[in-house]
């Protein structure tokens, strides 16, 4: 059933055995459930990709959608939107949002060496990674048609 658009949502490769071990310590230290997980291989995540003109079968960077209190949606990727989202849990993963410090043309060179290399180096799934009965409440698959940007 498609539900209405969350104020934070993290879109996640759910073939890349990377970005599913960063979506289980999302989902693991994310104790009063800021974020809403989403496959970019679902309905919704291949919705929102076409909203922001991005790619629907090419994905080299975790998105970050960040909604503000005057309904303005901010789009973060690379490792913007990885260092946002960890700078929201709790200690001590929280703490590791200091590397913001360092230069964003820096911190994304070394975030696409890696991310050019996921599969080589994390290895891939056959098939995409369904959330499980426990975690659906945590994932969004569908969006409100009425709710396009």
């Amino acid at each position: 059933m498609p539900r209405s658009r969350p104020r934070k949502i993290i879109l996640f490769d759910s073939v890349c055995n990377l970005c599913n071990g960063w979506a289980r310590l999302v989902l693991k230290h994310d104790r009063h459930a800021l974020f809403t997980l989403c496959r970019v291989q679902s309905p919704a995540g291949q919705q929102l990709l076409a909203e922001l003109g991005r790619p629907l079968d090419t994905f080299d960077t975790v998105l970050y959608l960040e909604q503000d209190d005057a309904g303005r949606l901010r789009v973060h990727e690379k490792s913007t939107a990885a260092l946002r989202v960890i700078g929201q849990l709790p200690a001590p993963w929280g703490a590791l949002a200091l590397f913001r410090i360092v230069p964003r043309s820096v911190r994304d060179w070394l975030y696409d060496k890696v991310a050019r290399n996921r599969y080589r180096l994390f290895g891939r799934l056959e098939e995409c990674r369904l959330p499980t009965a426990a975690e659906k409440p945590r994932f969004l698959e569908e969006l409100d048609e009425n709710e396009a940007d």
